[in-house]
């Protein structure tokens, strides 16, 4: 089969949503399938075509390093065209997504698209406070119809997620439930070099006694970063050893350096930035305990990749966590700041609590492979082309008619491909 992924985001941008294409576009290939990527570059046009990937130009969005595009290059479309896909399988409501669209309806191939960002939760990066119920409304709305009326198939990573669109968005259309794919035996301890993780703890002054507590991810507000670093107050009071290693970046770093200075915990909260996406798993090896405490995610990735590290897990009770792990089984859950200082005290305390939880984290984690992602999905990819009521093939494709009469320039092609796509 001939498979476009088409997605806003794509190493080396590493996000949770990245990730999970990455991990699919893996599975699928290693299934025996053709997979073509289109994404978006920070200048120019650019295809590798033996990686199969291809990137069209991105404007900033202001919102951490994302970039959207709203050009859809004549050359893009050829070269799409030239890959004969089977089917399009969208990872972003917009930009490419829109871009995605076009293209499903202009060559009548079906689309899949997969929901992962609760977008109710970002709104105050637009607002700035400002709005926010309107805003909400809006979004709401947009969701529903990009991710219900544009779509043959729906896909989402966890049981909250398809809550959201079956109880609150009330749609009527099949849901379907498939985690994203992990690869991790990148994380697992017999592949990583022990001598550079020490390097690392080295260089962040982070001592062989210490006991090391770690988040990995972006820092920004819905992240809730701040109920850890307020929380370990009352941690190091306990146990004096304890570190928190927070690695990531983002709009909150400042404030939450400062939040540090306020509870003087300088000595107790590191800060180790941003690291390349393969350094992350050093990281994961440097560490007792793995914690978080958002509420926004769609699927727990960092709870899986620490399980895979062999990491207990103390996790925020969330539904995206629910969904990837068991209480007293990998980790445990908490709700207060109270649990969260009594479950990292219990685990300080008990080394034989930690490697049971160790054990069966490494089990389960197993169990999102990048290649059971794929034949999950790979399966829905059958349904939609089996499809005889497939949305596109009972439209008369205008889009088409601009290949067929041709445009003076790839301006006109835009425009037209734009009109195209707004009339739908």
């Amino acid at each position: 089969m001939r498979i476009g992924l088409f997605t806003d985001v794509y190493p080396p941008f590493i996000n949770g949503v990245s990730t999970s294409v990455l991990m699919l576009k893996k599975g699928l290939e290693e299934l025996g399938h053709e997979v073509y990527v289109v994404t978006v570059n920070n200048e120019s046009f650019s295809y590798k075509k033996e990686e199969r990937v291809l990137r069209v130009p991105g404007v900033p969005t202001g919102i951490f390093d994302y970039r959207l595009t709203s050009i859809y290059p004549i050359r893009a479309i050829k070269t799409i065209k030239k890959w004969k896909l089977d089917v399009i399988h969208t990872h972003t409501e917009f930009g490419i997504g829109s871009f995605a669209r076009l293209i499903s309806k202009q060559f009548n191939i079906p689309l899949v698209h997969t929901y992962h960002t609760m977008y109710e939760e970002y709104v105050h990066y637009i607002t700035k406070g400002y709005f926010n119920s309107a805003s909400k409304k809006l979004v709401e709305y947009l969701t529903l119809f990009l991710c219900d009326k544009t779509i043959d198939e729906l896909i989402v990573p966890t049981k909250k997620a398809k809550e959201l669109f079956k109880e609150k968005y009330k749609v009527k259309r099949d849901v379907h439930i498939i985690p994203s794919g992990v690869d991790t035996s990148r994380f697992h301890p017999k592949n990583i070099d022990i001598k550079e993780s020490e390097q690392i703890k080295k260089d962040l002054g982070i001592k062989r006694s210490d006991f090391l507590v770690l988040y990995v991810g972006r820092i920004a507000q819905e992240k809730n970063i701040d109920f850890q670093i307020n929380a370990f107050k009352k941690v190091v009071k306990k146990i004096p050893k304890a570190r928190l290693l927070i690695v990531g970046d983002g709009p909150d770093m400042k404030d939450l350096i400062e939040l540090t200075h306020k509870n003087k915990l300088d000595k107790s909260v590191i800060f180790a930035g941003r690291a390349p996406w393969e350094e992350i798993p050093k990281y994961y090896s440097l560490c007792d305990v793995f914690a978080t405490s958002s509420t926004t995610e769609t699927q727990g990735l960092t709870v899986i990749e620490a399980m895979g590290a062999a990491k207990p897990v103390i996790a925020i009770r969330d539904e995206s966590f629910e969904g990837v792990m068991t209480n007293d089984k990998e980790g445990f859950f908490f709700e207060t700041e109270k649990e969260y200082v009594e479950q990292l005290t219990k685990l300080y305390n008990d080394k034989k609590l930690r490697k049971r939880l160790s054990e069966a984290g490494i089990k389960t984690a197993a169990k999102y492979s990048p290649l059971t992602y794929a034949k999950s999905v790979y399966k829905i990819y059958e349904k939609v082309i089996n499809k005889d009521t497939n949305i596109f093939k009972k439209t008369i494709h205008k889009a088409e008619k601009i290949f067929k009469k041709g445009g003076k320039n790839e301006e006109d092609i835009n425009m037209q491909s734009k009109d195209v796509f707004n009339k739908r």
